[in-house]
């Protein structure tokens, strides 16, 4: 989009933010809204479908809209250290925007449970990293405790103006379609993001927007589905590390977006989940991270429901770059190594 400003300055009318707010801006926001015509084909009915292709934020993850709030108002406290608990895109996304704030940051993240991608950005941004023996349930028990006991500012999404920042992706579907979609389906890990987007679609339905409301339709991991089942999950287990949260923080406001859209939560396997990864990439040329893929295998899994002609969203929370290990070992293209450095054999192993 032509010059840009970051959603803090586009949307400031919509944000708790003031002429003596510091705007801390990687120019986040304004990412596409791509039609998936084979995806649309698989559901059938004329049904139109889209992917709010957050993976092209500034750290790759949606997790930039609401840091670039919660470090503003941070740095406007006077704060000099923020704090996380991350499955990898937090800490991403706080290093980043911390240090582009002249900020301290420390994340806590499970050792050994985060995508080698999302450890290199919050190394690179020059976090502080603390990797404990335990979930990320558990580290984000440390962060609120030390965030209440010492001078860091705690930027996870229990943090209000995460949810603030995050809204605005709600208001650029709107703004890109011209009116709310029938369905959004959105992967859940920590569930502040289906609570920030069904903050956005009433906001703008309440203000200059006079747009029906969408069905929230919030899809887990098998092994990781809390929000599913109405439970917490002791050990969760899933390849999509960026929704391995057994003990969602903002379960209750989920629920509310839940009921009052007369959405829904399921569950869709580690299987489907990759088999909706390599589906997007293969078909459409959009390659994201696997947690994001469980929006579009849930829309696969509840295919039969959606309504004929309905416009459906589905939320693509992160980049594939962020894990390519997982890339490396779910894909079905040919590899030819070690071949000889001559153009006849290169031709013959092209099949000319």
């Amino acid at each position: 989009m032509h010059n840009w400003p970051g959603l803090i300055e586009a949307y400031r009318g919509w944000l708790p933010v003031s002429a003596k707010t510091p705007v801390i801006t990687l120019h986040e926001g304004a990412t596409p809204l791509i039609p998936v015509p084979s995806i649309a084909e698989r559901i059938g009915k004329g049904v139109r479908v889209f992917v709010k292709y957050d993976g092209l934020n500034p750290t790759g993850s949606f997790k930039d809209r609401g840091m670039t709030m919660a470090i503003s108002k941070a740095k406007e406290a006077g704060c000099e250290a923020v704090i996380c608990a991350s499955t990898g895109n937090t800490s991403a996304a706080a290093a980043a925007y911390a240090r582009r704030g002249g900020m301290r940051s420390f994340v806590l993240i499970p050792d050994g449970y985060v995508a080698q991608g999302k450890l290199a950005q919050a190394l690179i941004y020059g976090a502080e990293v603390l990797a404990i023996r335990g979930n990320f349930d558990r580290a984000l028990d440390i962060v609120r405790e030390a965030a209440e006991k010492y001078p860091v500012t705690l930027v996870n999404s229990t943090n209000p103006y995460r949810l603030q920042g995050q809204k605005t992706a709600a208001f650029e579907i709107v703004d890109a379609l011209g009116y709310a979609p029938d369905w959004l389906c959105i992967p859940m890990g920590n569930a502040g993001n289906i609570t920030a987007y069904w903050m956005g679609f009433q906001e703008y339905q309440q203000g200059v927007h006079n747009h029906k409301l969408p069905r929230m339709m919030g899809f887990q991991a098998s092994g990781s589905a809390p929000l599913v089942y109405d439970t917490t999950v002791d050990n969760p287990n899933t390849i999509a590390t960026a929704i391995r949260i057994g003990n969602p923080v903002n379960r209750a406001k989920a629920i509310d977006a839940r009921n009052a859209s007369n959405g829904a939560f399921f569950e869709v396997t580690d299987a489907e989940i990759i088999t909706a990864y390599q589906f997007l990439s293969c078909k459409e040329g959009i390659f994201c991270e696997p947690a994001s893929a469980a929006s579009v295998a849930g829309l696969f899994k509840r295919k039969d429901e959606v309504p004929a002609g309905a416009t459906v969203v589905c939320v693509l929370t992160g980049n594939g770059l962020k894990d390519p290990d997982c890339a490396i070992n779910n894909n079905d293209a040919a590899f030819h190594t070690n071949l000889d450095p001559d153009l006849d054999t290169v031709a013959n192993t092209m099949g000319f």
